[in-house]
């Protein structure tokens, strides 16, 4: 990692030991030239470029940047600008993200937690009044909801580290493309115009968002060009003036005006928005018997819950052959169930409350844990990783959090012209955010991901809100090692907490059903938390899944309209392989 990696800028919170490989936590460290006696043999990279993502014309923003010379990170900023503008309903500037970095020169992995904070002047009551806990609506389209922003804060940081491009000319694609107009896609158009979600959420109440989205009291239709002119001033001033034009002056002003408004109006602060830092975090990996898993920590559920599925798959499945079985697609489900339950109980910000993180996977508790696996009909519970391990039993601590997060979210996979790597899943957490906009964004209402009921059975909630805490995410940012320690995978996807089981999907079925990247994404969603298990059957072999699952004794729902996103990226031995979710509008395009 550069030297610059430890020269964050002020506004960013640094932990220098975050910044160091440690055991356990990152991939396998190289020899050192005392170990070798020689210098070791430069790392060398042939295996070409390639963006995924939601959008064709943020693919082609960050193409430009990589070809430009540009690292991954550069073209993650500039991907994630325009996802910002032609996409907002999933993304933007007014939210947050968890950005996992892979270093191919220096073999290194690090975590950008870019996850939005809660007002200091929250706390565990923030949605609760006179004794009763809002109902989610209430509470997402409130000015509570919305936390610190954490995108351009994140932008800097990841740059400072290892960005090469020029600042400024990260956002030319999102300003040029807000100046001249993009054209309304079809999945833009018809979130506007679907009159269920327009019920539930204030677009049309708040003056910004109804004048952007609802011109003349008509929703945007596919094909209209929509400038946003405000977005473009305000890339502008970020662009010349860094994360001060946005956390500082005119916008944190409207920001903080904006979320004091009725209904519930927010108690956010401007030394809340200026005092906003990134956190640099080691990566979490888990080692397997033929490859290595790595994504963000908590307050990401991604490292415990990609660890833990496929550990306990791989358990449950010793002695089989390669390929997929009904028996495994059973085994997937079973190990999604137990892995869903003990992150639903112990996973939150780990800055704030106690987190087993490597107690979870450790592969003694996987091993006692398999034996845990429920009936198809039981209600799946956590297990005690303490008292496995021998540390003392930790069930009693908290109370079970089954917090519904909604799938308001978007993910990025690329590779550059060097072998570094980005996955990075960002969001403004429920479609439109809160509904509140501001200079042609709009704000996120991410503190409805804290469980609104602070205790459960008179236990604390451990993703109960706190000052300054940053609420639980399902976002699992993702990737995958080989044997050797090389980079194999990059994925990651939107959807609340299914994104657990989304992102799971992709690697069992590139691991061990031998699928390739799009034959992986296209197989049908399968969601295993509690006690039903969600098969989606709207897609080629749902319905056969979903009928196969029921005879075995599982309660099953049987879902449509799956919201995942899933952008993912291969290694091979001839080159990059790419995937994009046909649930969405994305693609996966490889540097000419």
């Amino acid at each position: 990692m550069k030297p610059s990696t430890l020269l964050c800028p002020a506004f960013v919170l640094v932990a220098l030991a975050a910044c160091q490989p440690q055991s356990g936590n990152s991939v396998p460290d190289r020899p050192t030239l005392e170990e070798t006696e020689q210098a070791p043999a430069p790392r060398i990279w042939d295996k070409g470029a390639m963006v995924a993502a939601a959008d064709p014309r943020a693919v082609e923003a960050g193409l430009k940047i990589l070809r430009e010379g540009g690292t991954a990170i550069d073209a993650a900023i500039a991907v994630h600008t325009v996802l910002g503008l032609v996409e907002p309903q999933s993304s933007g500037i007014g939210g947050g993200a968890f950005m996992v970095y892979y270093d191919h020169e220096d073999d290194a992995l690090t975590v950008f937690d870019g996850r939005e904070t809660a007002p200091q002047a929250a706390d565990e009551n923030l949605f609760v009044i006179d004794g009763e806990v809002l109902d989610y609506v209430t509470a997402w389209q409130s000015g509570r909801s919305a936390g610190v922003p954490g995108m351009i804060a994140l932008y800097k940081a990841a740059h400072e580290a290892e960005g090469q491009a020029e600042w400024g000319s990260l956002f030319q694609p999102a300003i040029d493309l807000a100046r001249e107009g993009f054209e309304v896609s079809p999945r833009l158009a018809g979130l506007l115009a679907n009159e269920r979600l327009r019920d539930a959420v204030r677009l049309d109440e708040d003056e910004n968002a109804s004048a952007y989205f609802f011109p003349e009291g008509e929703p945007l239709t596919v094909g209209t060009v929509r400038d946003n002119p405000a977005y473009a001033d305000l890339l502008q001033s970020v662009a010349a003036s860094g994360p001060s034009a946005f956390y500082e002056g005119d916008n944190a002003q409207a920001i903080i005006d904006v979320l004091g408004q009725e209904p519930l109006p927010g108690a956010m602060t401007l030394d809340d928005l200026s005092s906003y830092s990134v956190k640099l975090r080691p990566a979490v990996c888990g080692d397997h018997e033929t490859m290595r898993i790595c994504s963000a920590p908590p307050p990401s559920s991604g490292a415990v819950t990609q660890n833990m599925i496929w550990g306990l798959y791989e358990r449950i499945t010793e002695g089989s052959s390669p390929g997929y079985s009904d028996e495994k697609l059973a085994a997937w489900v079973d190990a999604q169930r137990l892995a869903y339950a003990d992150r639903d109980h112990y996973v939150a910000d780990a800055d704030f409350v106690q987190v087993p993180t490597s107690d979870l996977i450790d592969p003694r508790y996987l091993d006692a844990r398999v034996a845990d696996v429920f009936a198809p009909d039981g209600n799946p519970q956590a297990g005690d990783p303490g008292e496995v391990l021998g540390r003392g039993s930790i069930i009693g601590m908290w109370g079970r959090d089954l917090t519904d997060e909604t799938p308001g979210t978007t993910h990025i996979s690329i590779i550059d012209k060097q072998g570094n790597a980005v996955s990075m899943t960002a969001t403004v957490e429920s479609a439109f955010g809160n509904s509140r906009m501001v200079n042609g964004y709009l704000l996120n209402n991410e503190l409805t991901d804290f469980s609104r009921q602070p205790t459960i059975n008179s236990l604390p909630v451990a993703n109960a809100p706190a000052g300054g805490k940053r609420p639980r995410s399902s976002m699992s940012p993702t990737m995958v090692f080989d044997q050797d320690g090389d980079l194999f995978m990059v994925t990651g996807s939107p959807g609340g907490n299914s994104i657990v089981a989304y992102v799971s999907k992709t690697i069992v079925g590139v691991l061990d059903w031998g699928l390739s990247a799009q034959e992986a994404i296209n197989l049908p969603n399968v969601i295993a938390r509690g006690p039903s298990v969600g098969v989606e059957i709207d897609v080629e072999r749902g319905q056969d899944w979903a009928d196969m699952l029921s005879a075995a004794g599982y309660p099953v729902e049987e879902r449509t309209g799956e919201n995942s996103g899933l952008h993912v990226i291969i290694v091979r031995g001839n080159g990059l392989e790419g995937g994009a979710d046909p649930r969405r509008e994305g693609v996966a395009l490889a540097l000419d």
